[in-house]
């Protein structure tokens, strides 16, 4: 079975930000970064379900957590599914396939992205069992370094990792922020038909603009800062979109069309010509 080419298909389903700039990476980078974002997004999955209480996508975040703080050199093959128990036929196959997702890393940079996974789905769990109230720009700051800006650091890891490319680790936490403030943005009429909102009180979508906008400068010094290759390549198209859903939203869309996502690929792709 070819797992990268089965991960690339999931992430072609779920992610349209992120399956292009993966796809494009070499082999190596690629079964990495692929591994990592697969199972942030299976643990995403089971904090976004709709069918399942708090309690419950807590208690099956945690889990998956311990179960990547046992690993030495892999998994059991049901060390997963033992977890979600009874729970497992409501999970997406992104989340019941977890433990493939995990075996797709490299041996030497594998530990790295379980401990960035299992670190993820305990914050997961704090918020789950809270209903994610945010109340003050203080907690945004907590939720959106807890699911995004701890991924721009282990992107920065996986970067050094694979070609010794060094990157300023603040402005890596901005480029995952930025990217989660556009998500919220973008999300937020759908997560206040569940009654969640990831807004501070009192905060209209314009104090979230300001916000995303102020987090993706951050980016944009990350991305500029980064040498010709595959680092740079990988994070130009995200924080592309990233400027082009706030200015879709700002200019009265829900979000960017299918072809305005291409024209923005496409002029990337001019720029690296």
């Amino acid at each position: 079975m070819d797992l990268l080419g089965d991960g690339l298909e999931i992430l072609k389903e779920t992610s349209r930000t992120f399956y292009i700039p993966i796809s494009r990476l070499p082999r190596v980078l690629q079964e990495a970064v692929a591994s990592a974002y697969l199972c942030m997004r299976a643990i995403d999955e089971i904090e976004d379900h709709p069918e399942l209480d708090n309690q419950t996508k807590a208690k099956l975040l945690r889990t998956i957590s311990l179960t990547l703080q046992v690993a030495v050199d892999g998994f059991a093959i049901d060390s997963f599914s033992v977890g979600f128990g009874a729970h497992e036929k409501f999970l997406p196959e992104v989340s019941i396939r977890i433990r493939e997702w995990a075996l797709l890393a490299p041996e030497t940079v594998a530990p790295r992205i379980w401990d960035a996974t299992a670190a993820m789905a305990d914050r997961m769990a704090y918020w789950a069992e809270r209903n994610w109230e945010i109340h003050t720009e203080y907690d945004l700051d907590r939720y959106t370094f807890g699911v995004a800006g701890a991924v721009g650091l282990l992107l920065s890891d996986l970067w050094a990792w694979y070609d010794g490319t060094q990157t300023n680790r603040t402005h890596a936490v901005g480029f995952g922020r930025g990217l989660q403030a556009v998500n919220i943005l973008r999300n937020h009429k759908e997560d206040l038909a569940r009654e969640v909102s990831f807004f501070p009180d009192g905060w209209s979508a314009e104090n979230m603009q300001v916000y995303a906008r102020r987090n993706l400068v951050l980016a944009e010094a990350y991305t500029k800062n980064l040498a010709a290759g595959p680092a740079l390549d990988f994070c130009q198209i995200p924080l592309s979109l990233a400027f082009g859903t706030l200015n879709a939203i700002a200019n009265g869309k829900e979000k960017l069309s299918r072809s305005d996502v291409l024209a923005l690929i496409e002029q990337i792709n001019n720029v690296r010509k």
